[in-house]
């Protein structure tokens, strides 16, 4: 039975989502703790900050190489094993007793975070023909929508309410659960691709697709430094610059995920319908509610309103971005591909993170919002000279077909 044939694998991409969403919480947990865990370990608050820059440095660091070296391995023992190595890592986080130790988990989280995330990248492609890339990818990418609307905010206020160690030492036990799931219900695939009688495999720098997957990940890191300069610290604008009550923090992160949510189920529709409108449109809309943010920071029913639709335009970003790498590159590079992008986001989140560091540490959260808007308005200039020469070479956006995938074990 090829894969256009068979029923739309709902479970096993629930189960990947999941999986997502415990990584995705445990990644950005430090943002909503900020005040705690700088109180607690005797360091600033911007020291906190520069952990997810640490984090997200050693998935830059180490995806693209993890995901070559372990080219040849099942995909879905390999996700098994860095499941582990992501609990241990949360575990190390819950009982360090310093900000050294602290440093060194988030370090090891960053290894077994990258290469989950060239495994889980590419999974949904190798389940799903290609009519149903973008709904798949939807499926997936709802579990970090989710980390958003109920991880973060949940992990603040367990924070807040037993400690910052046992939101941590929650998610490492959550890991090895979902650990379990993977083995019970996701199906194991064939990602090596067979090559016919006199066929030669080219290099992936030889790959006529390469530059497409380049400027998709040089969007993506345009796109998640200008967020993450600003969201990084959205606890201290919340709380200081906006002057809501600390109870306020983990109800409008609830909005803003919530309407991330949405904006997800709308780029699962957009994405296959109208790729680059939606596109244009959601970066357009996030420029428009960080400004207002920043305009009227002072007027509470404003800044509600701005996170909504913030988190809206914002929440089907990655989900676009992702399912245009996988139209664009060809099945020799998808997997690289997708440590390419993975390495991508993460240069954006921690390079957005420290540029962030410095700016808060100098202004607050004054220029933040602004940063992000002219980010973005530099994505959106990108993509029109892009699709500009695009059109002049008469290059269509979809380069290669998305080749049939069989399952590598019983």
């Amino acid at each position: 039975m090829t894969s256009a044939d068979r029923p739309f694998p709902w479970v096993g991409l629930i189960t990947l989502a999941i999986a997502i969403f415990l990584l995705v919480t445990s990644e950005f947990l430090p943002t909503g703790l900020l005040p705690a865990m700088a109180s607690d370990l005797g360091v600033t608050q911007s020291q906190i900050g520069l952990l997810i820059t640490i984090f997200a440095g050693t998935v830059v660091v180490s995806a693209a190489p993890l995901a070559a070296l372990t080219r040849q391995y099942s995909r879905k023992s390999l996700l098994l094993v860095v499941l582990a190595v992501f609990a241990l890592a949360n575990v190390l986080a819950a009982i360090a007793p310093n900000y050294e130790m602290l440093v060194g988990s988030r370090v090891l989280g960053g290894l077994a975070h990258g290469l989950f995330w060239a495994i889980a990248g590419a999974y949904a492609g190798h389940l799903v023909p290609r009519h149903q890339l973008a709904r798949a990818v939807a499926v997936t990418s709802a579990g970090g929508t989710t980390a958003f609307v109920l991880g973060v905010p949940l992990g603040t206020a367990l924070g807040l309410a037993l400690g910052w160690r046992a939101a941590f030492g929650v998610i490492a036990a959550l890991v090895i659960v979902i650990a379990a799931l993977v083995i019970k219900f996701l199906p194991a695939v064939d990602h090596r691709i067979s090559l016919a009688t006199g066929e030669i495999r080219l290099s992936v720098r030889r790959d006529p697709t390469m530059p497409s997957v380049l400027f998709v990940c040089l969007l993506v890191v345009i796109i998640m430094t200008g967020h993450n300069v600003f969201y990084t610290y959205i606890a201290p604008f919340v709380l200081d610059t906006a002057g809501f009550a600390p109870e306020a923090l983990s109800v409008l992160l609830f909005l803003y995920g919530g309407a991330g949510a949405i904006g997800l189920v709308l780029a699962g529709v957009v994405g296959s319908r109208y790729p680059r409108g939606g596109l244009y449109g959601m970066l357009a809309t996030v420029i428009l509610a960080v400004s207002v943010l920043a305009l009227f920071a002072g007027v509470p029913l404003v800044v509600v309103f701005a996170f909504i639709v913030w988190g809206a335009a914002f929440g089907g970003l990655p989900t676009l971005l992702q399912t245009r790498l996988l139209q664009v590159a060809s099945p020799n590079v998808r997997d690289v591909g997708s440590a390419l992008l993975t390495t991508a986001f993460n240069i954006g989140i921690g390079g957005g993170a420290a540029i962030g560091a410095g700016l808060f540490a100098l202004s607050g959260t004054l220029w933040l919002p602004w940063v992000e808007a002219g980010a973005l308005g530099l994505a959106i200039v990108a993509l029109l000279v892009m699709e500009a020469r695009r059109r002049a070479r008469g290059v269509p956006l979809v380069t290669r077909p998305i080749p049939v995938v069989r399952n590598d074990s019983p």
